[in-house]
């Protein structure tokens, strides 16, 4: 299998796709190829969308893909879409694969849909934030499998959720593929197995396309690596109970011995993401202004929240998830906080890592904030608090753009490269996983 022939042909995409396109897209393919997919609906989602799946090739072991584990991360329907193409066109390498797919675009459409407002505008930050949603993380698909174990148990699944757990219980795959995206970071992989010769081979492919490998700070303190830019993936009831959620799509598929692999690309590229160049700022010095820094905005928008809170009529999703920043983001923090070995000098990537978590979480908290304010006032309800604070929060929302923008000089990148590397992930630890023991039985 020639894999840089096979991001070679990823095509140009110039914005992603509404959840309607993806549907059709589906419906395209397997009006296509009648004989050789199958495409089926698998759950509903909370707002009554159908949940489908297409199914390609017959191989003695399954794969499951997953688009859209979050509605702001749009790269995996694209990414779904060129796999079923070539799945379904290139029939050596299904053959040289396996494996029988089951590909789902996007598995939280009610999420999508909200955020439809800037996938026509990919490369646009400002645009981006203003129309981003991300549910709470009780309502994250991704993070409501049921999980249990050092005192802490999580069974609220979410129907989406329990849609991806029917269809792993019916299929035992040998292969799970999340996709996912960052913002301003580097390329990163998690991985559920320590197996250094893959992720050698996943470190390459960003840079085929001109994408750094991600070396900044981690998005969670302490991570085991594998190899450079590629995690063990974490998991399990003790990171579910810091953050009272369940576990991940990786705790459920381990119940196959399933390799499971999360690929994370970011949207924006600076050469800074990669620069392991030490600074003569300690790393101490670094983390603490970080943090002080994000516990500010957390105290300016909690207090914009009781400003309005008694005024608040309309229980939207973003008044949800803002509440649910406002929590997390603290939690976040706190695991920051006493690290053993930080006193030594920081890194280019690292001193920049943690001002893009800033920015990223000044821009997601204000721009959601906003949406929630102005979900109030279309429904007529312009109280003199609700006014107040949705002049102030835009205030702040553009400055902190602003600043963001002024600090951040990467330019987007190509969607097509995006696919590419995922896609190529796909190839390669499906590859990996092929090879591993037996077959497994089908349930």
């Amino acid at each position: 299998m020639d894999v840089r022939e096979q991001m070679r042909q990823v095509p140009h995409f110039d914005r992603f796709p509404s959840v309607d396109e993806m549907n059709a897209e589906l419906d395209l393919l397997a009006a296509r190829h009648p004989g050789l997919v199958r495409l089926r609906r698998i759950g509903t989602s909370r707002l009554g969308e159908p949940l489908r799946a297409l199914t390609v090739g017959t191989g003695a072991r399954d794969a499951l893909i997953i688009g859209g584990p979050h509605p702001n991360e749009p790269i995996g329907a694209l990414t779904v879409s060129q796999l079923i193409r070539r799945l379904c066109e290139d029939a050596a390498l299904r053959e040289e694969l396996g494996h029988r797919w089951h590909l789902i675009p996007c598995v939280d459409p009610d999420g999508a849909r909200l955020n439809e407002g800037w996938f026509a505008h990919p490369g646009d930050r400002r645009r981006y934030a203003r129309h981003f949603y991300r549910p709470a993380w009780c309502d994250q698909v991704e993070w409501t499998f049921p999980v249990a174990g050092d005192g802490y148990a999580f069974d609220r699944s979410l129907p989406e959720t329990e849609a991806l757990m029917r269809l792993m219980d019916q299929v035992r795959p040998s292969f799970v593929y999340s996709l996912h995206n960052g913002e301003y970071s580097g390329a990163y992989y998690y991985l559920n197995r320590r197996d250094p010769a893959l992720a050698a081979r996943l470190t390459e492919l960003p840079g085929w396309e001109g994408i750094p490998l991600h070396h900044g700070e981690p998005e969670m303190p302490g991570p085991t690596t594998i190899a450079p830019a590629v995690y063990l993936t974490p998991g399990g009831a003790r990171q579910a109970m810091t953050f009272g959620v369940g576990g991940g799509s990786a705790d459920y598929a381990a119940r196959f011995g399933a390799l499971h692999l999360i690929t994370e690309l970011p949207y924006w590229a600076d050469e800074r993401v990669g620069d392991a160049t030490p600074t003569t700022t300690s790393y101490r010095d670094v983390l603490k202004a970080g943090l002080a820094a994000q516990r500010e905005l957390i105290d300016v928008v909690r207090a914009a929240m009781e400003a309005v809170r008694r005024d608040l009529a309309v229980h939207s999703p973003f008044r949800r998830s803002t509440e649910d920043m406002l929590d997390t983001y603290r939690k976040a923090a706190d695991c920051w906080e006493g690290l053993p070995g930080i006193d030594r000098p920081a890194t280019v990537a690292e001193r920049f890592g943690n001002r893009q978590t800033l920015h990223m979480r000044r821009l997601r908290l204000t721009g959601t904030f906003r949406r929630m304010l102005e979900a109030e006032a279309a429904a007529g309800n312009l109280t003199p608090a609700i006014r107040e604070q949705r002049a102030r929060i835009g205030e702040l929302f553009d400055e902190w753009c602003e600043e963001a923008e002024a600090e951040s000089a990467g330019e987007p990148i190509e969607i097509r490269k995006l696919v590419a590397v995922q896609l190529a992930a796909a190839l390669v630890a499906a590859a990996d996983a092929r090879t591993d023991g037996e077959p497994r039985p089908p349930a």
